[in-house]
């Protein structure tokens, strides 16, 4: 007999025990909504990415972080009117539409969480405790935001890591299933979408004013530092996925570049050219229309938004006869969440099937301490082979 969807859903329904189901915990970095909670999500943001990269000491994060909200207050302020992020509205319908694709499949079985880097009440750690409630015990890990997502993922896994620590109790851990989702930089389904988009823009906005060869196409990918103390992060990513991107719109539309979205941090050698670079070497190629595509982020947030509004601002000052395209993120657009859900597919399919771990936290110490004493041992035997 065939089981209908329905008839499907009613028996997971019946019969949902704890192996039966898995919690995707949907990350991304959350931002602040309010100008006050601003200082602490700097000096999260600092003691969790800086860190990895900056010759900063750690004591001086606050007053730093308090700096740095000085001089945001003056952008918010003065230039957007207390700007407010959309970021975490989008992040939510994000969550949501994926959460619905995936149930149309695997009914509730299936949750979508989402947890954001530096945003209470959505930290890491406050998330998988209701996770760990509502009776999960298998956790797919699914950083969404940026698509570089080899170093921003890096942090999700550290403080997923630091939360699943402090909930271990004594003799088995909780979590009986873990899969992790590291990046789509290379997913054909994204890419083709990032080149229809920036096709689609151009049919509507430009094609019967301007020749292809043009039209510049600036594809914006997340900044990343070039030294990140020996973290991966995420340069080769990115710049595979502009490669790509590219290659399907470069014969028809000859002016491409990346302009990398840098926090140019003291100090530090970023990605370059960054996107105002970028743009104006395409216009000194005889570009009469730029069009700035995020390839790099997949939700909106103030990297896009503010930051790509000053660029903007800054190149039309020495090129005001060039016309200026500031697209969007992919955000909720309905098929970019098939997609997501899709890439999850074959994890969670895993997961539901495979036998359930079972980690017992104490034996890690024991076995850290016992394997000291061997290692030297078992380094020499290896080498007379």
């Amino acid at each position: 007999m065939v089981a209908t969807p329905e008839k499907r859903q009613q028996q997971a329904r019946a019969t949902t025990s704890p192996a039966d189901k898995v919690a995707v915990l949907l990350m991304g970095y959350g931002e602040v909504e309010s100008y006050d909670d601003f200082a602490n999500y700097n000096e999260q943001a600092l003691n969790l990415l800086t860190a990895k990269f900056a010759p900063v000491p750690t004591w001086i994060y606050p007053s730093l972080a308090k700096l740095l909200a000085i001089f945001d207050l003056h952008e918010w302020k003065h230039r957007h009117n207390r700007f407010i992020s959309p970021h975490n509205e989008i992040f939510e319908r994000q969550r949501s539409a994926i959460e619905q694709n995936l149930q149309a499949k695997w009914g509730d079985r299936v949750r979508v969480f989402k947890a954001f880097n530096f945003c209470k009440p959505f930290l890491p750690a406050q998330v998988l405790e209701d996770i760990k409630t509502q009776g999960f015990e298998k956790v797919l890990i699914y950083p969404l935001l940026v698509v570089d997502s080899i170093f921003t993922s890096g942090i999700a896994v550290e403080q997923v890591n630091k939360a699943l620590a402090q909930m271990a109790n004594d003799s088995e851990h909780w979590v009986k299933g873990l899969r992790y989702i590291p990046s789509f930089y290379n997913q054909p389904a994204y890419i083709d979408l990032m080149a229809r988009l920036v096709e689609e823009k151009i049919a509507q906005d430009l094609a019967s004013s301007h020749l292809p060869s043009q039209i510049g196409i600036v594809l914006m990918n997340h900044g990343c530092p070039h030294e990140a103390k020996g973290f991966t992060s995420g340069i080769d990513e990115s710049q595979v996925l502009y490669e790509l991107v590219r290659e399907k719109l470069i014969h028809r539309y000859p002016l491409i570049s990346v302009g990398w979205l840098n926090h140019q941090t003291p100090l530090i050698k970023w990605t370059q050219p960054n996107a105002e670079l970028a743009a104006k070497n395409l216009i000194e190629l005889g570009a009469k229309a730029i069009i700035f595509m995020p390839i790099g982020f997949a939700t909106e947030n103030h990297e896009t938004l503010l930051d790509v509004e000053h660029i903007i601002e800054h190149v039309r000052r020495k090129y005001s006869g060039v016309t200026y395209v500031q697209m969007p993120c992919v955000n909720d657009n309905p098929e970019f969440c098939q997609m997501a859900a899709n890439w999850a597919d074959s994890h969670i399919s895993e997961l539901l099937s495979e036998e359930a771990l079972t980690v017992n936290p104490t034996l890690a110490v024991v076995q850290a301490q016992t394997h000291s004493h061997h290692h030297h041992h078992d380094y020499n035997h290896h080498h007379h082979h």
